[in-house]
């Protein structure tokens, strides 16, 4: 089964690819000849994940999935969320997206937020989701330098370790995005068993 995944990072879909049943090959935009960025207008994870898997399946009428993560701060009333990566402007840059966060919570005690992964999936016409959420809270400030994004300033819980000071292993292993990854696997290979 070939899927078509609305992404042009190709490191982003290998990792992906390993998560997946071996039966199930995932392509990139690129490699079906969609070199448009897919807009995302919508207010929510969820609606940004569908229109990215709508877009693909209507040009294609093929198999395919979407995702799209935020950030959610308790005290910010779910900010940034579906802005996180343009929350300081649209030049996503993560330095001055931390620093905008860290700002807004300096006098804040609630620090709790999560990062949360939506994927939708098109097969056969029918769209599913698939969410994966990691608790944990901000930092007052940051730490480490692997990963990306608010990496350095969010603290899963159970963990005395940044994502930013995590092995990629380790993150990948408990990130939002592998568990919604692992349902979207777990739902596949549900689906391909059906046909065997």
């Amino acid at each position: 089964m070939e899927l078509i995944f609305a992404t042009n990072n190709r490191h982003k879909a290998e990792e992906i690819q390993q998560m997946l049943p071996g039966s199930v090959s995932v392509l990139t935009l690129e490699d079906v000849g969609i070199d448009e960025e897919i807009p995302e207008q919508q207010d929510t994870l969820e609606g940004n994940a569908s229109d990215k898997s709508r877009y693909i399946y209507n040009r294609l009428s093929r198999n395919c999935f979407a995702d799209d993560t935020g950030l959610e701060v308790d005290a910010l009333e779910g900010a940034p969320g579906v802005y996180s990566a343009r929350y300081a402007g649209s030049d996503k840059d993560p330095e001055a997206n931390m620093d905008r966060l860290l700002e807004e919570l300096k006098d804040e005690d609630n620090r709790r937020a999560r990062f949360r992964t939506v994927i939708s999936l098109i097969l056969d016409g029918e769209e599913l989701f698939f969410e994966g959420v990691v608790e944990g809270h901000i930092l007052r400030e940051k730490r480490g330098d692997e990963g990306f994004g608010y990496d350095p300033i969010f603290m899963p819980e159970g963990s005395s370790l940044t994502f930013a000071q995590m092995p990629m292993a380790t993150k990948n292993r408990i990130s939002h995005r592998s568990r919604a990854i692992k349902k979207l696997a777990n739902y596949l290979n549900q689906y391909q068993n059906r046909f065997q």
